[in-house]
């Protein structure tokens, strides 16, 4: 299920969302403040975060600055009151991906959303480098220090899975629905073996790994 991080003071408001977007078949989140929301966004992955300009204790502004600083890529579209362009370019320069100028309609945000989700989807590169590997996803070939390594379709899916979540912690659970598919029967030592022999593949001590951290209780996090 796609999962929304919404960021909203106003109860009102926030509560409208949630159940709007509820409806329409999301698993949403709601934060109150902006330094809660830049928390939950860096330990929990999303797919998608709704976030408001004006905050308490940190303002959208400043939350997406963190979030990109830090490596979440989710994408992130922002809510604001303020119609000067000015405004609109500095959320769009600090990575937000859409804005959408109070007051608006929940049509004109669910058409935002699924537009943005949308794009998202197809967020993993043609090409992407990271160490001494590079993955070429158009060829569906994996090099390393400038050699092809042999990759089994279920490796490269789970590195790709990786990749479009890069700076996040994925539990083993979402690993399942988006590698093996919901309806497919896996056990965690499975998910276990395949992260074992990917980290063979891309890391240059798989012992010590670099880039496919293990979250402790929680599952992996990709950090390249």
């Amino acid at each position: 299920m796609t999962r929304i991080l919404v960021v909203e003071d106003e109860p009102r408001l926030a509560l409208g969302l949630e159940d709007d977007l509820k409806l329409e078949g999301y698993e949403v989140e709601v934060a109150r403040d902006g330094e809660t929301a830049s928390q939950r966004a860096r330990e929990q992955p999303f797919d998608l975060i709704i976030l408001d300009v004006m905050l308490p204790r940190k303002d959208g502004f400043e939350v997406c600055r963190e979030l990109r600083r830090a490596g979440v890529r989710t994408p992130v579209i922002l809510l604001t009151a303020k119609t000067q362009e000015s405004d609109k370019i500095l959320g769009l320069e600090l990575g937000a991906d859409d804005y959408v100028t109070k007051p608006f309609s929940p049509r004109e945000l669910r058409a935002r959303v699924k537009a943005v989700l949308r794009r998202a989807a197809g967020e993993v590169p043609e090409v992407y480098r990271f160490g001494e590997v590079e993955v070429n996803f158009t060829r569906c070939e994996l090099r390393r220090a400038g050699k092809v390594v042999e990759m089994t379709p279920i490796e490269f899916r789970l590195l790709a899975a990786f990749i479009r979540h890069r700076g996040h912690t994925l539990s083993r659970d979402k690993l399942l629905d988006e590698v093996w598919g919901r309806e497919t029967f896996v056990t965690d030592r499975v998910v276990d073996t395949h992260i074992n022999n990917l980290r063979k593949k891309i890391e240059p001590q798989p012992n010590k790994p670099r880039f496919l951290i293990s979250v402790r209780g929680m599952g992996y996090r990709f950090d390249g």
